[in-house]
């Protein structure tokens, strides 16, 4: 009995000593990664911005991380902070990153044993006395116990596991700007509201004056009607445009609520939440200083966006190599450890000792099988080169996506520029044209007294200051949200989360209480640039 165990031992040795020499030479020869590196493509950016010489603009290297204290508001920069730490869209990107990191180590898993599990089973057995071929004393009831460890590893021979992981982790880094790209238009969105509410509250403030004017205008109609100086035209002239007016204000009284709305939302609140933060009524925001705009090629650098296309394509370009890799053969080891007993009675057919579950320990109990395998798709490669030719395809779409998130990003800097520097052009007419305005509806009502002009004088001037003045209004904020845009359009303002988490500690608390993240959760893992932490 002990010999036969002996002899059972050095073939279990000799068995392992082969399937780690073959398992050691899989290894050494894996490492081949068929498909093309990924290489950034070469970008052509604008040498200057058509702008970019006029005083308003600085060329030194822009510096825009937090651009919206230039216009030196604590409510506007009270607003933004907010907005960084409720906004719901904010939070799901900030999850959206959670989840690529846990797809890459989904991914990075398939660089080991793909298949790994342990069996066990328990089984009666009751076998036909009337079988063919039965021996004598054979016991036709016995229950049987197994239990066993199967592995199966598709080796990474071809570089198909690699590419996947490559794939995955620019992914996550396209995540990550997906991320930064949603904090440059929450923070602009939020700046752009905030300024709409402003300017309709200085146009509520314009109209109401020019209510209280046109009011003391039409009691002078009055009061020479009931004189007998004038007809009764001039006072029905005269209210009319008092109502005409009158009327502009709910409108502009409606516009402010769903403003008002529209930025709580941004904030993540309910409308009508905002409390007093809003209440007090201020002016619109002023530039303080000059815009630095820095130089074209910078873009490629600051706006998220850009860097989200290109991560996307660094992904793509991964994948050819995971469909190349089907072209030639997959190379395998499996494996199988068990121990199997049962408590069949067989020593009345003549077999020494017996058997029992109490066995199941004894090296006799053991089997096993092992080796390598291998498959190859020779019969499809139609289907498997045509698969080749869609990833390569799909990466020369992502190339002119690229291209032309560059060129989009370089129209839209242009754009903001051009607005900009028109738009302050267009305020400074408008407030020369103001002056002028108020300077005759004080002469025209100066002679109307006096009995010189007709109302029809007095009824023009006040109109045009009317118009004029709600103009002035829109375009002042109008110079304002240019300004804004050129922020936005230079990509600034996502560097406000670093030191911060992606997520929330209230939503990461939710998310532990339901799942076990491991280290993913931790603000360290989530600054790490795209490492994968320990699960």
């Amino acid at each position: 009995m002990n010999g036969s165990t002996s002899g059972n031992k050095k073939k279990v040795n000799v068995a392992h000593e082969r399937i780690f020499l073959l398992l050691g030479l899989c290894l050494f020869t894996t490492g081949c990664r068929v498909g093309p590196d990924y290489v950034k493509p070469e970008i052509k950016t604008p040498s200057s911005w058509s702008e970019q010489d006029d005083p308003m603009f600085k060329k030194a290297a822009a510096d825009n991380q937090q651009w919206w204290k230039i216009f030196s508001d604590p409510v506007l920069e009270q607003l933004i902070t907010m907005a960084y730490e409720q906004n719901l869209s904010l939070q799901a990107a900030g999850i959206r990153v959670l989840e690529a990191r846990a797809q890459l180590g989904i991914t990075k898993g398939s660089l080991y044993p793909q298949s790994q599990s342990l069996e066990g089973s328990y089984g009666y057995n009751s076998i036909s006395k009337n079988t063919a071929n039965t021996q004598p004393n054979t016991d036709f009831n016995y229950s049987s116990v197994d239990l066993g460890f199967d592995v199966a590893w598709e080796l990474d021979f071809w570089g198909k596991f690699n590419r996947a992981v490559q794939s995955d982790a620019s992914r996550l880094e396209a995540s990550i700007a997906g991320y930064d790209n949603i904090i440059v238009s929450l923070t602009a969105e939020v700046a752009r509201t905030y300024v709409l509410l402003r300017t309709y509250e200085t146009r509520l403030e314009i109209a109401a004056q020019n209510v209280s004017i046109q009011q003391q205008s039409l009691n002078i109609t009055e009061i020479r009607f009931k004189e007998g100086d004038v007809t009764e035209l001039d006072v029905q002239q005269a209210r009319a445009l008092l109502k005409d007016t009158q009327a502009t204000i709910p409108q502009l009284q409606d516009r402010l609520r769903q403003t008002q709305n529209a930025l709580a939302i941004l904030l993540g609140v309910f409308p009508g939440e905002l409390g007093t933060l809003i209440e007090a009524s201020m002016p619109i925001p002023e530039l303080h200083s000059e815009i630095t705009i820095g130089l074209p090629a910078e873009l490629l650098r600051r706006r998220p966006d850009i860097r989200l296309a290109e991560r996307q394509l660094a992904a793509q370009s991964a994948l050819i190599g995971v469909a190349k890799a089907d072209l030639y053969p997959h190379f395998s080891l499996f494996g199988n450890v068990a121990l199997t007993s049962s408590d069949a009675d067989v020593t009345a057919a003549g077999f020494p000792g017996g058997s029992s579950f109490s066995n199941l320990w004894d090296s006799d109990s053991i089997q096993f099988f092992g080796g390598p395998g291998m498959s190859w798709d020779v019969l499809n490669y139609g289907r498997i080169k045509n698969q080749v030719r869609v990833q390569d395809a799909r990466f020369q779409q992502l190339v002119a996506v690229y291209q032309e998130a560059v060129l989009e990003a370089a129209r839209e800097v242009e754009n903001a520029t051009s607005a900009f520097l028109y738009s302050r052009q267009e305020k400074q007419f408008l407030s020369d044209s103001v002056q002028a305005a108020k300077r005759s509806v004080e002469l025209a009502m100066i002679q109307y007294r006096e009995g010189l002009v007709d109302y029809q004088r007095v009824l023009d001037t006040l109109r045009f200051q009317s118009q004029q003045q709600d103009q002035q209004t829109e375009t002042t904020g109008a110079v304002v949200l240019n300004a804004i845009g050129i922020y936005k359009a230079l990509g600034g303002g996502w560097q406000l989360r670093e030191g911060h988490d992606y997520v929330p500690d209230a939503i990461k608390q939710q998310m532990r209480e339901r799942t076990d993240w491991g280290k993913m959760l931790e603000p360290t893992s989530l600054d790490s640039g795209g490492h994968e932490p320990a699960p």
